[in-house]
């Protein structure tokens, strides 16, 4: 048995289930959950489709870079969604969902005979870079988010020893679970590290098209050519079709960047095990090929994040995030609750699912910067996420009474 795997920590969700166990809602209520961030909308019709047409190509081997119709696909998309150019033969790669392929990325990256080998990740996180790092033999190092910055990572609180060492750093923008979107300087600050010490940075952006201002956030690639750097050297960017289109099932998203990483990256994926069925590639270059389906759905979170906020933020320290479909707010300290003790005793009383936020981050020098957080996904049809809030609301009322 690979040792490593006992360095693996249970998955937020299992830790939730633990969390609950014994524990009987209120049988009069429905059950609402805003623990998972799985969309749910209605997967647009034109995606089954096309899927539907092409079973044909089940009886093929795909090959792992994939057809070039469909990496044309997604450089077309990032040329029109980012103004960049990406060459589709040799800068883009599909891959079975950002999830997969940001842990098998790391497996290509992290030499782990290096003394030291270090990954660093942004505090709180998405789990999967830490069990990523791990299993390629390398060490942790979370960098705490800053709520007096808009929980923008605290890049400048790791020491120079940290950097030298560092192999690969994990970026989320827009951040999960905040919802904060990378600035121009932070890139800037980031690209200038990597050149310095050699390090890979992996931007995760599988958020990037559910936003609520006028202004689509700034992509990885996108700061890396306006700051001069068009040959995305040291950088690969990870997006997904699951939030994008509304379907997480399909597990299908692309990389690209650096073409010398993703060389090597093909390499590693061939023998991984990482083509897409042909079906999959069709239907993915017919969600890729159309915006109006992206165009909807984000007014979808907009509405619901207008209807909710009013409710939550008379009783929370809450606040619209950048982009993205989660809320992080902060329980109020006078119900004298944890995260986890608010997060079983609403489940308990109100038959709401939240997330505790230190369930999402971790101890890292004396500090978890996840907790007295939850977060809330918004995933579910605005009724229903308008009556979660409000039996959130009441909970918290009623406490503080």
């Amino acid at each position: 048995m690979n040792p490593l795997l006992q360095h693996l920590q249970p998955y937020p969700f299992e830790r939730l289930r633990q969390l609950f166990a014994g524990v009987t809602p209120p049988a009069d209520l429905r059950p609402i959950s805003l623990g998972i961030g799985e969309p749910r909308h209605d997967t647009p019709e034109f995606i089954k489709t096309s899927l539907c047409d092409n079973l044909a190509g089940l009886a093929n081997y795909p090959a792992t870079a994939g057809d070039l119709r469909l990496r044309q696909a997604c450089s077309d998309w990032m040329q029109r969604r980012y103004g960049i150019a990406v060459d589709a033969a040799t800068q883009i790669l599909p891959v079975n969902g950002s999830r997969e392929a940001l842990f098998s990325f790391a497996q290509t990256i992290i030499d782990p005979t290096q003394p030291g080998a270090t990954v660093l990740c942004p505090n709180p996180f998405y789990q999967i870079y830490e069990g990523a790092t791990l299993l390629a033999g390398a060490l942790p190092y979370f960098v705490p988010s800053d709520p007096a910055r808009n929980f923008a990572v605290d890049w400048d609180s790791v020491p120079d020893e940290v950097w030298a060492r560092t192999q690969l750093i994990y970026v989320c923008s827009p951040g999960n679970p905040t919802g904060a979107v990378m600035p121009l300087s932070e890139w800037e600050k980031l690209f200038a590290l990597s050149d310095r010490h050699g390090f890979v940075i992996a931007s995760d952006e599988c958020y990037s098209e559910i936003y609520f201002r006028t202004e689509a956030p700034l992509g990885g690639l996108e700061a890396a050519v306006q700051l001069g750097r068009s040959d995305y050297r040291n950088l690969v960017a990870f997006t997904s079709l699951s939030k994008r289109s509304n379907v997480p099932g399909l597990r299908s998203g692309f990389v690209a960047g650096d073409a010398k990483l993703l060389k090597s990256f093909l390499l590693y994926r061939t023998y991984h095990g990482g083509a897409m069925g042909l079906p999959i590639q069709h239907a993915s270059i017919a969600a890729w090929s159309d915006e109006a389906h992206v165009e909807h759905n984000r007014q979808l979170y907009r509405d619901k994040f207008a209807a909710v906020m009013p409710i939550l933020e008379p009783v929370m320290d809450v606040r619209l995030p950048d982009a993205g479909f989660y809320l992080w707010p902060r329980i109020p300290d006078a119900l004298g609750m944890t995260d986890t003790e608010f997060a079983q005793a609403l489940y308990a009383q109100n038959h709401v699912t939240v997330l505790p936020g230190s369930y999402l981050a971790r101890d890292a020098r004396g500090h978890n910067p996840g907790a007295q957080r939850v977060r809330l996904a918004l995933v579910a049809e605005t009724s229903e996420c308008v009556e979660a809030a409000q039996r959130i609301a009441d909970f918290i009322q009623k406490h503080l009474k």
